[in-house]
């Protein structure tokens, strides 16, 4: 009986312990990365007046996107960022590669900017106020009930024979 007895406790010990890492190893902080991989010395060769789009494809690769406007400006972005189990990641930096072209397609300009740039939007609660009433959850379900096909509310029954 005795023998049984420290089994446990060695087992329940055991236990413990494992319990206590597995726990420990959820609030380790996960790192990510997300976008273009920057290699400075691959950005650095690449010269506002020298460099057209091609040799920035061949130089760079593609664009994480490019803009609809002002001659289609490439922009690189890569942004590393942290976060705890189940949290919302932060960012914890970024970086933005815009490269601009001139009318020939030529590098006119590049611009390197960081997390300083990005905005912080936070949704006004999970609803969008509207104005008007503010009708329940049944009021919303069952309101349309009796007004379809009312008087009034046209001839509902799709003949194209009238003007």
């Amino acid at each position: 009986m005795v023998k049984a007895v420290r089994m446990v406790g060695r087992f329940g010990g055991l236990t413990a312990a494992i319990a206590v890492v597995a726990l420990a190893g959820g609030c380790t902080s996960l790192r990510s990365h997300q976008g273009y991989i920057i290699d400075a010395d691959l950005v650095n060769s690449v010269q506002p007046g020298v460099d057209n789009r091609a040799s920035v494809i061949q130089t760079l690769g593609k664009p994480s996107f490019a803009s609809q406007f002002n001659n289609g400006e490439w922009y690189y972005i890569a942004r590393d960022s942290r976060n705890l189990a189940y949290m919302n990641p932060k960012a914890r930096s970024q970086v933005t590669l815009k490269i601009a072209f001139d009318q020939k397609g030529v590098v006119s300009n590049i611009t390197r900017t960081g997390l300083d740039q990005v905005a912080s939007v936070r949704p006004y609660r999970k609803t969008t106020p509207t104005l008007g009433r503010k009708r329940s959850f049944f009021e919303e379900l069952f309101g349309n009930i009796g007004s379809v096909g009312a008087a009034g509310a046209g001839t509902g029954g799709g003949d194209d024979s009238q003007p």
